[in-house]
């Protein structure tokens, strides 16, 4: 079995900075991408940040030159750097890898969810 667990979220004022983790375990063979998506209420799950495994990021066009996604390979942990958070930044942010493991192909899996608020 795959776990993906999150870590680094919570409440911080706007223009604060916060840093997330997530790292996962079990029976992995590869990690070809992880990323981060976040859904606040009311709206639909998006996209925030993704990398692959040759290190290639994709952003959503709200959070470019804000926040930075990284991964260490070694540790199969990815991170958010989110920088001069604003209010609409508030979500639960999810996890995910797009992995294979010793007995299955290609899948998706998802963290619990970390909620990040941005609040003065």
């Amino acid at each position: 079995q795959v776990q993906l667990v999150e870590s680094g979220g919570g409440l911080v004022q706007p223009g604060g900075s916060l840093r997330l983790s997530c790292a996962a375990s079990g029976s992995i063979f590869s990690i070809y991408a992880m990323g981060w998506f976040r859904q606040a209420p009311g709206k639909q799950r998006e996209l925030v940040a993704a990398i692959t495994s040759s290190n290639s990021t994709n952003y959503v066009d709200s959070v470019k030159g804000r926040f930075t996604i990284s991964r260490d390979n070694a540790k199969n942990t990815v991170y958010l750097q989110m920088n001069s958070l604003k209010p609409e930044d508030t979500a639960v942010y999810y996890c995910y890898a797009d992995l294979s493991t010793t007995v299955q192909a290609e899948t998706d899996y998802w963290g619990q969810g970390t909620q990040v608020t941005v609040s003065s």
